[in-house]
């Protein structure tokens, strides 16, 4: 089962709490915080599991999952989309862009572990 997750998102309390959350769950946690270089982040990081909102300054979270989706190398990485809207229309896009999981802002920290887990053991 892969352990590496990248957490893309420019709000810091919320990047640093799910870094908090999945760090002591045994995961080796890396954020990042812009969406117009979040590509070239995923790429050199490899991660397993891939956490990524939907609102970023530079580029939408959906932009990037679009894009990772085009690429051999990122086709199949697990992707947890996070929104602070729980808009149908955000997660009808999520899906259509091939998002593993979709989750709104606040979630609670059991669920965030529990799918975090379900997608690096895909």
């Amino acid at each position: 089962m892969g352990r590496r997750v990248l957490v893309i998102e420019d709000e810091a309390n919320i990047s640093e709490a799910i870094r908090f959350i999945l760090s002591r769950d045994g995961w080796e946690v890396r954020t990042h915080g812009d969406g117009a270089d979040a590509a070239e982040v995923v790429a050199r990081h490899a991660p397993d599991v891939l956490i990524l909102d939907v609102m970023l300054p530079g580029r939408s979270g959906l932009e990037i999952l679009r894009s990772l989706r085009e690429v051999p190398q990122t086709r199949a990485l697990p992707v947890l989309m996070l929104t602070a809207k729980g808009q149908s229309a955000d997660r009808a896009a999520a899906e259509r862009y091939g998002a593993t999981r979709f989750m709104t802002k606040p979630f609670a920290n059991a669920e965030l572990v529990a799918t975090v887990r379900a997608m690096g053991a895909a």
